[in-house]
């Protein structure tokens, strides 16, 4: 197997074969999380498989998630049992097995405030969470402790001492969204699958009533494609409904109601404390989450029905944020302490509902004509059952002998030999001449892949040196995010190949120039593209700042709508 390097030139070949008129097997639409797992099951089963991403991968919902693998404490009041079961087996075979480099274990305080029955009400609930978590055979962390308010206060320092008699630590994990979706569609394409980015579908080839592929457009070089597929898979998210028009005229049989929730990241020094939190709100609830020099503080949780391209978080979901976090904390945070907000959409099944709060997140799989399987809903944590679900179906549609789904067995790039290779990470930093706490970083990013990144370096010492503007970045891992993970423009590695559009002060101002002279000769860019790549970058950063000042959501997409996307720079490569 190799080790699917998604290069300019191997999108080109991509697009090549898939539209060469033979026949895939699967083809999917929608490279987030759902669908870059159902390239993954699909290839994994020995078929001959498709997938197109309109934008970057993981450019909507699964880039813009909590960045936790979880199974969800409250779905137990909500008595789904099932799904918090399913999703805590998940987390273990991710954490264990399937993504040790990108999943890891992370402590959560849960703080009490009532002396008796609060603790035994909430123990519970924590205690059935592990049981549900062994019983799955998904475990991967330890299992919870109650805590004094001393032992408490000690976990986590910043906490109003008057705010809490005790505390319940447990555990739960998280994950670099992004990375791990474009891990995914990279084990796909090590499997065989053919993947680009970039690539929109506009519509459907049909015979009869059968869907026997799309019509996609490249947005590289405008040209348009037919690629024919035995079936299709529609794993487009908040787009189902956009998606199924195209085909029908109507929205489909799945309704979804897109959910914005947006995160506030704040330097870790604000906040003392040495484990993550989760507060009670009036209509959910608050995660306070380690990550590594920031917290992350979010959610919430409201009905979105504006631009689903790019969600806008407004002043008034920032002060939101504040004011809860607020109320556990001993020293309040500013304004001027958020560093960088992000906003995502979630899809979930529409239902009758006085809230999307309350909305389910279990998923469901429908096949509206024949030729096409849509997989819809669903949470980031149990995407691979979704994709087994989803191919499945297809399975059924091609009406074949097909393997049944090993990806509970297939770990992801960067997995093999991890443990080891963190074992050696002192070796690994005489070797190439970087520092332990480097290596570890890297060993976190890329898992074993680390060495293609040190032969960038090996080739090119200059590219061993840090990021002007992101010092906590490499030169390299900005030029190896064209070369080998996909990326084709500014936005794709300042936002989700590396996590600098948020995690430095200036939102990625000052890195977003070095970054594009960086990458302009993989992607056959001139002085001007790049000029204009950065200069689109910044225009965006300061319409995101606008956006966060206005009051409502209807004033802050307005703000937002007004300054255009970054657009493809027309390649040569």
């Amino acid at each position: 197997m190799n080790t699917g390097v998604i290069s300019p030139q191997a999108r080109t070949r991509a697009l090549e074969t898939m539209s060469s008129g033979e026949e895939l097997d699967v083809l999917v639409v929608g490279a987030g999380v759902v669908g870059a797992g159902s390239a993954l099951d699909a290839a994994t089963r020995g078929l001959s498989v498709g997938l197109l991403e309109a934008r970057d991968f993981a450019s909507g919902t699964s880039s813009r998630s909590s960045k936790l693998i979880h199974g969800g404490l409250r779905y137990l009041e909500m008595l789904d049992f099932s799904l918090v079961r399913e999703a805590l087996r998940e987390r273990g075979l991710l954490i264990q097995k399937l993504a040790p480099h990108l999943v890891r274990p992370v402590p959560f305080l849960y703080p009490l405030q009532k002396r008796a029955w609060e603790r035994f009400y909430i123990g519970a609930g924590i205690a059935l969470y592990d049981v549900l978590a062994l019983s799955g055979g998904g475990a991967g962390v330890p299992v919870h402790r109650h805590l004094s308010r001393v032992e408490a206060l000690k976990a986590f320092p910043s906490l109003r001492p008057e705010t809490l008699v005790g505390a319940i630590r447990y555990y739960d994990a998280q994950v670099d969204d992004a990375r791990h979706t474009m891990f995914l569609v990279r084990t796909a394409a090590a499997h065989g699958a053919h993947v680009a980015s970039r690539t929109e579908v506009i519509g459907f080839l049909r015979e009869g009533r059968r869907v026997v592929g799309v019509r996609a457009r490249d947005l590289a070089t405008g040209a348009e494609l037919e690629i024919r597929a035995r079936t299709v898979i529609n794993a487009t998210g908040v787009w189902t409904g956009d998606s199924q028009a195209l085909l029908t005229g109507e929205r489909g049989e799945f309704r979804i109601t897109a959910s914005k929730g947006i995160h506030l990241v704040v330097p870790r020094a604000r906040i003392a404390g040495h484990t993550g939190m989760i507060l009670r709100t009036a209509t959910s609830v608050l995660f306070v989450i380690p990550w590594d020099q920031h917290w992350i503080i979010g959610t919430t949780d409201t009905k979105w029905d504006l631009d689903k391209s790019d969600p806008a978080a407004s002043g008034k979901d920032v002060d939101y944020l504040l004011d809860e976090v607020n109320k556990a904390l001993a020293t309040p945070l500013t304004r001027d302490d958020v560093q960088g907000v992000y906003a995502g959409l979630r899809p979930l099944l529409s239902a009758e509902a006085s809230s999307t709060a309350k909305l389910s997140r279990e998923h469901a799989v429908g096949n509206p004509v024949p030729g096409m399987i849509v997989v819809a809903g669903g949470k980031y944590t149990t995407y691979r059952v979704m994709a087994k679900d989803a191919v499945d179906a297809a399975v059924r549609e091609l009406a074949a002998r097909v393997p049944q789904s090993c990806t509970d067995q297939v770990p992801l790039l960067g997995a093999d030999g991890y443990r080891a290779a963190w074992n050696r990470r002192a070796a690994l930093a005489r070797r190439s001449g970087l520092t332990v706490t480097r290596i570890e970083n890297l060993l976190h990013r890329y898992g074993t892949l680390l060495d293609e990144v040190l032969g960038l370096i090996e080739a090119d010492p200059s590219l061993g040196l840090p990021l002007d503007g992101a010092p906590g970045h490499l030169r390299a891992e900005i030029l190896y995010s064209v070369t080998h993970e996909g990326a084709r423009h500014l936005d794709d590695v300042l936002s989700r190949r590396t996590r600098i559009a948020f995690e430095t002060t200036d939102r990625g101002v000052t890195a977003a120039r070095a970054a594009a002279g960086l990458i302009a000769p993989a992607l056959g860019w001139s002085d001007a593209d790049a000029d204009r790549e950065a200069a689109a970058y910044e225009s965006r950063v300061v319409a995101e700042l606008a956006a966060q000042t206005q009051p409502d959501d209807t004033s802050a997409d307005a703000v937002l709508r007004g300054v255009p996307a970054v657009r493809p720079v027309v390649s040569t490569v």
